[in-house]
């Protein structure tokens, strides 16, 4: 296939001694990318490998996931096999079983790449697959960033076949003899794709021949065009970490377009920007301009919208474990969702970066490290008592994170917030003999 050849030497998708997982359905596509790349393997100096994900929604799906290893045995090629239950994912989430099953499928993806069992994942979308996708954008209301359509490098996925026409794939697949299976569920058109693909695409191609073409390099042109637009914007005060952005307010001075596009492309570093619409951007927006602050919304792909003082947050829910109780000790911890906290016994009274010093005599025997509890209480340095919760409103700590800030305490008596303040009671003073240095490092 010389156009996926070419695809994959312009783009430098591979160096030398690369994992190169296929991900592998036992469909025309993928099998014929399986073949392809097992046969150029040596000429890139990469070793391919089959990902095969059964998603437990069809009957025969473990009669395809058999097929693939059974190919990969015949031809040598190590075989990865999960099983996802893609139901299960559904009735969670409360989405559709087609993105129900396409989380729970790159979740593997993704998971193959972090422990580094494969460097980059190849995926078999081709070019009837782009037309379709960057239509399907454009009938859900997207802007410039969705009539781009797939990109063929992102993020360790690649898509070889991507400028491919499928009558190469298939007659690659004839030529070579490269065997497959037939998934019912193609041909299923309560599927919007399968929809596009059986009854609208066809009809179209009678029209104008060049169909399909036509509409990729329109996503290109399109994507040219974001691209300059992103170029041309800098929004500097923008504070971003790996599933939160937090948007200081005066940025939403800015007309709608504007902060539409400056909102998408946050979106897209959060990798969530699928599926939504513009009236997701105008709640944002009218959000950041009228709502009282605390202000809380939840938009699709777990999306959560927080006003927290000067900002707007845009947060992505994660799983986060919570952190268990420890005894208060010398040594070093691991703390779950802040980073790692050193304690050690000092004689020495300078304040260094990042640290907290604790009066040894004052802070009481049997204190433990864990996270805020319905009455707690905390008298700031300086003085002042207050329960914890007003003391976290006067600091303008956000909500989302207060359950989260490691503290010491004995009962509901606080004596550090780790990262912020330590209390009066524990301070030290001119008749202070030892403390205890807590060195943090935030994760």
């Amino acid at each position: 296939m010389q156009s996926v050849h070419k695809l994959i030497t312009s783009s430098k998708m591979f160096k030398a001694g690369d994992v190169v997982g296929v991900a592998c359905s036992g469909g025309v596509d993928s099998m014929s990318l399986l073949h392809y790349l097992n046969s150029v393997k040596d000429e890139f100096d990469i070793e391919v490998v089959a990902i095969n994900v059964d998603h437990s929604i069809r009957d025969n799906s473990a009669e395809d996931s058999a097929f693939v290893q059974t190919y990969c045995r015949e031809n040598r090629i190590r075989c990865y096999k999960f099983k996802i239950d893609s139901i299960k994912i559904s009735k969670e989430k409360k989405i559709c079983l087609e993105e129900a099953a396409r989380i729970g499928r790159y979740g593997v993806f993704d998971s193959l790449m972090q422990k580094e069992i494969v460097d980059k994942i190849c995926l078999g979308h081709h070019m009837q697959d782009q037309a379709e996708t960057i239509l399907l954008n454009i009938f859900r209301g997207s802007g410039l960033n969705g009539a781009s359509g797939m990109e063929v490098v992102r993020d360790g996925y690649l898509r070889p076949m991507l400028n491919t026409q499928k009558l190469e794939i298939t007659q690659y697949a004839s030529n070579n003899e490269v065997p497959f299976v037939e998934d019912d569920s193609n041909f299923d058109e309560s599927y919007s794709r399968n929809y596009l693909r059986h009854i609208i695409m066809p009809k179209l191609r009678l029209r104008w021949y060049n169909l399909d073409k036509n509409i990729v390099d329109f996503g290109k042109i399109c994507k040219e065009d974001d691209n300059y637009i992103k170029s041309q914007m800098f929004f500097d005060g923008i504070i971003r970490d790996q599933n939160l952005v937090r948007i200081p307010l005066s940025y939403f001075i800015y007309s709608a377009p504007i902060v539409n596009r400056m909102l998408l492309k946050e979106l897209e570093y959060l990798k969530v920007n699928k599926d939504i619409e513009k009236k997701h951007l105008n709640i944002i927006e009218e959000m950041a301009l009228e709502a009282k602050n605390g202000t809380k919304i939840s938009l699709p792909n777990q999306i959560t919208i927080h006003k927290e003082y000067d900002f707007i947050a845009i947060s992505v829910k994660l799983p986060k474990p919570k952190l268990e109780t420890i005894d208060f000790r010398l040594g070093t911890f691991k703390l779950v969702n802040f980073g790692e906290l050193t304690v050690r016994k000092t004689t020495k009274f300078d304040i260094i970066n990042n640290s907290h010093l604790l009066d040894s005599e004052k802070l009481p025997k049997g204190c433990v490290i864990r996270t805020r509890e319905e009455g707690d209480m905390f008298t700031k340095f300086g003085g002042g008592t207050k329960k914890l919760k007003d003391y976290f409103i006067d600091k303008k700590i956000p909500q989302r994170l207060r359950s989260e800030i490691p503290l010491i305490c004995k009962d509901n008596e606080v004596y550090c917030i780790l990262g912020v303040e330590i209390s009066d009671k524990v301070k030290v003073d001119e008749n202070t003999k030892s403390a205890y240095i807590l060195t943090t490092k935030v994760s």
